[in-house]
């Protein structure tokens, strides 16, 4: 049986905390400085299974890559994009796609310095613990674990839509319960199962997009047989806009849904062979995701599929809704729906997948750490958290709500609850990386030392923080005018819930707000499985090509 963590105290204080102080963590002061030889390996640097969270480092740099490339890429994009087109117009999709992704950018930023410096499991939630505050650690867990929550019971909802729609001989619960065993069942397989599953299909599903944004170029410039050139027509009638600023303000919720998930490679830290190079190179790919994957998305949708489309708002099936739906009908082909269908259950699997296994792992780090039940904790022989991803993957039935409401409003209803704690966290890891910085000042390290600094820090972060604070304040916008009792609350009600768990927390369990020169900066690092390998590669005579995608 693996280790547990029944006797995790707080943070600055566990076992590798007493190696630094006992001399096998060597060089204090400096970030890049290790023990060799029998010193690193009773660290654990170079074990598969962490001896700290019990989970198997079975990720290689190539998954990590990939997740952060397309890995959490689902049906929200695909279809969820339709109601956020007709909510706000082609004009206010690239705005709410840009601004959310020059957010995503500079909080990626912020999590890249420090999860290449501390590749822990418990990412921000533990950092939270160490920078800021234990109960301030505690908030953001459990909002992240929210996020994740909702974002799969959407995908349960859309696959078992889309499942439906092509034969209604089973009813819709029928299709989550099948689904349901077969994800559980993947999932207890392990790491290395995750990874290259999750490899395969995100890789699809940048080569389904890309065909897709071939096929808008053709379509626009009067390239298919029978169908006129449209041009940019739609952005003139109906319109760049749809209800002005209150437009804009909803499409942020879409759009902060749709982003969120480029952070969980800093979950996935842990079970990486080489945080060391994975980490910072998943970071830098997160911009080329959000130029191509979202920004291209955001352009061609509003270029092929106008944003009074009936389909976007009432469509009778859920594929309906997706704006590439609508524009193949409109280019002439009637049966697109089904090409588009499988093109969605194909994200489906992927996003589910990366559902699971990011929300059991948050649990699992936070179960760790004393934030959720002990027993959650638990992994088995294999380093495979069977009691978190049960509990995660029963949350999934919040999708079932879809039964009552259809699938539509089901969807509307989940987006809004994870819009807001998106916010929220992002907003959590800039300040913990603000305070990560006023700690690493004060006991004097300089920015010299980090194996990854953030671009145009201070500045970066605080605006991370700042924009984020806004944003989770203006996003029900909408629901004010005229004031919708039942969508403002949905829209608002977990913005109270972050303060109610931190004051909660902190009065119950008295935890103390860390000042500047008591945090931990030592404890917690680790060297890379596979690190004579990755050193000889990066010093090889590559060709230019690949220095180039290896700098972006």
């Amino acid at each position: 049986m693996s280790y547990h963590n029944q006797n995790h105290p707080e943070p600055g204080l566990r076992k590798d905390d007493e190696l630094s102080v006992t001399g096998k963590y060597v060089g204090a002061g400096e970030s890049q400085a290790y023990a060799t030889g029998p010193e690193a390996e009773e660290t654990g640097d170079f074990r598969a299974i962490d001896p700290h969270s019990g989970v198997k480092r079975g990720l290689k740099t190539r998954h990590l890559s990939m997740m952060a490339l397309a890995g959490i890429i689902g049906p929200g994009l695909l279809v969820g994009s339709g109601g956020a087109l007709s909510s706000g117009g082609p004009a206010s999709l690239i705005i709410g796609f840009g601004v959310i992704g020059i957010l995503a950018f500079s909080i990626m930023q912020s999590l890249g310095e420090l999860t290449t410096l501390y590749p822990s499991g418990g990412a921000f939630t533990d950092l939270g613990d160490r920078f800021v505050d234990k109960a301030f650690g505690v908030a953001v867990g459990w909002n992240y674990y929210i996020i994740w929550v909702a974002v799969l019971a959407n995908e349960y909802n859309v696959t078992s839509s889309v499942l439906v729609f092509w034969s209604d001989k089973l009813p819709l619960y029928g299709y989550f319960l099948i689904f349901w065993f077969i994800f559980l069942g993947f999932q207890l397989l392990g790491v290395e199962a995750f990874g290259e599953a999750e490899f395969w299909l995100a890789l699809m599903k940048l080569v389904g997009l890309i065909a897709y944004f071939l096929f808008s170029i053709v379509y626009a410039a009067g390239g298919v047989k029978g169908a006129p050139a449209i041009g940019f027509s739609y952005w003139n009638d109906p319109g760049a806009f749809v209800d002005g600023f209150k437009g804009v303000a909803s499409v942020f919720v879409f759009c902060s849904t749709f982003y969120a998930g480029c952070e969980s490679v800093a979950v996935a830290a842990t079970e990486t062979k080489n945080p060391g190079v994975a980490v910072p190179k998943a970071i830098r790919q997160v911009f080329v995701r959000i130029i191509v994957v979202y920004m291209g998305s955001a352009f061609f949708f509003g270029l092929t599929c106008p944003a009074n489309a009936t389909g976007l708002v009432g469509g009778a099936s859920r594929a309906l809704r997706s704006p590439m739906t609508v524009a193949l009908q409109n280019a002439g082909w009637e049966n697109g729906v089904h090409l588009i269908n499988a093109f969605i259950f194909v994200t489906c699997l992927s996003a589910v997948n990366s559902s699971i296994y990011i929300g059991s792992r948050t649990l699992l780090f936070m179960a760790q750490s004393r934030k959720a039940p002990k027993f959650l904790g638990w992994t088995d022989r294999r380093g495979v958290p069977i009691p978190a991803i049960v509990l995660t993957n029963l949350c999934g039935a919040l999708s079932m709500m879809n039964v009552s409401t259809g699938a539509s409003k089901a969807y509307s209803y989940i987006v809004n609850l994870s819009g807001v704690s998106t916010f929220l966290v992002w907003g959590s890891i800039s300040f913990i990386h603000i305070r990560f910085r006023v700690g690493w000042k004060a006991q004097g390290h300089s920015a010299d030392e980090l194996p990854f600094k953030s671009l145009w820090y201070p500045w970066n972060a605080y605006f991370g923080l700042g924009a984020n604070i806004f944003l989770a304040l203006i996003q029900g916008w909408s629901t004010f005018a005229p004031f919708v009792a039942g969508d403002f609350v949905d829209a608002y009600i977990l913005l109270p819930l972050f303060p109610i768990i931190y004051f909660g927390y902190k009065l119950i369990n008295k935890t103390k707000f860390w000042k500047a020169h008591e945090m931990d900066l030592q404890s917690g690092r680790r060297r890379d499985l596979e690190e004579a390998k990755e050193v000889s590669a990066s010093q090889a005579n590559l060709p230019w090509y690949v220095k180039v995608w290896r700098s972006i």
